[in-house]
């Protein structure tokens, strides 16, 4: 039987370009929080104990935003403190952004696109794996597990830091996880062989449970489990790399299967045409498929400075033409006017950057209908 190798890989919140994320997504959150068309695009860089906060934070009373708070609660939410360096207490906090109010008129313009994207949306009509690549599903899944070993075990003295790599065979019917492979931090002198032994009955449960999910998913272990293959990791998190907004796209959206556009998501609002194309074009994939027109499909948006709503320039769908998809996307609004006031607050969007923003209930765009 014809078969083919998938992969996808996932972080931990304590991951350096985790941290970005989900702080730059905490100060869009305050902002729209303070105005529904609040204009934020911020950027994060964190490098040992120094955060390095810039871009633009537009909306009534932003002074208020205490972006040295939110910095240091993502820190310690995500695990740092008590013994896991960088602690937020110690962290120095450089705010270069601008901090100010939209202009006369500037409100009206949010619903013009300020910008110019390229955006992709994906869907795969299969309900169980939240219409996401399997292998893109199932890494999440092992990754939540294994971040929650910290815990579960305390006696392994594992960090906030962590990276899981999955190798999937795909028989296009049934899967089989191949290899797998996973860098978890642990203080030098923990119980390394513990930890090998967690992680394969972490992985055994997981693979069990979405066997028990996905119809034709081999439940069984592969042959091949690292852990730590490049030896000893302690020094993690911030400390051992630096860490930037947006440079987890794959990991944010479906995984290597599918391009990526030419934006990130995290930092942006909802008027944003970066983040507002991106989740545009995830909903009218998943109307495409839950309509029954394909059992797979690949939306290509695209704005141009001042454009009101998404172009549709490209839908990959088997059996569905081009005009086809062009009356389906008259059901759909994919104005920014939509995304602003229908997107923004449909969940904590600190939860979104670490663990994903596609999939999963209660977000409104994975409401098609």
């Amino acid at each position: 039987m014809t078969s083919r190798i998938r992969t996808a890989e996932y972080v931990f919140p304590g991951h350096p370009d985790k941290l970005c994320d989900a702080i730059a997504d905490a100060i869009v959150a305050a902002g729209m929080a303070r105005e529904a068309r609040a204009l934020v695009a911020a950027e994060v860089a964190v490098h040992v104990n120094e955060v390095f906060v810039t871009g633009r934070i537009a909306c009534t009373d932003s002074a208020s935003i205490d972006v040295d708070a939110i910095v240091r609660d993502v820190y310690r939410t995500a695990g740092y403190g008590n013994g896991w360096r960088p602690a937020p207490e110690v962290l120095t906090v450089h705010n270069a952004a601008c901090m100010d109010v939209l202009v006369e008129g500037e409100s009206e313009l949010r619903e013009l696109s300020d910008d110019q994207s390229i955006c992709i949306g994906y869907a795969v009509d299969r309900p169980e794996t939240e219409y996401l690549p399997v292998e893109q599903w199932l890494v999440r899944r092992i990754a939540r597990r294994l971040y929650g070993l910290r815990e579960v075990h305390p006696e392994l003295q594992l960090g906030p830091d962590g990276k899981v790599v999955v190798l999937l065979r795909d028989y296009g019917d049934r899967w089989e996880l191949e290899e797998f492979c996973c860098s978890l931090q642990q203080l030098i002198g923990a119980d390394a062989l513990s930890l090998h032994r967690a992680v394969r009955q972490a992985l055994s449960a997981e693979l069990t449970d979405a066997a028990s999910t996905l119809r034709g998913f081999s439940a069984q272990l592969p042959e091949r489990v690292i852990v730590n293959g490049g030896g000893a990791f302690e020094i993690g998190g911030p400390e051992g790399d630096n860490g930037l907004t947006g440079k987890k796209l794959v990991i944010d959206a479906y995984g290597p299967r599918v391009p990526i556009g030419g934006g990130a998501w995290s930092g942006k609002d909802f008027w944003s045409p970066d983040r507002a194309g991106g989740l545009h074009a995830r909903r009218f994939a998943r109307l495409l498929v839950e309509l029954g027109l394909a059992p797979e499909a690949q939306v290509t948006l695209g704005w141009f400075p001042g454009d009101r709503e998404a172009r549709v320039l490209d839908v990959l769908a088997e059996g569905v033409s081009s005009d086809r998809a062009a009356r389906v996307a008259r059901f759909l609004d994919l104005s920014l006017t939509y995304s602003g006031e229908r997107y923004a607050g449909s969940r904590d969007l600190v939860e979104l950057a670490r663990w994903g923003h596609l999939g999963g209930e209660g977000l409104a765009w994975e409401a098609v209908r």
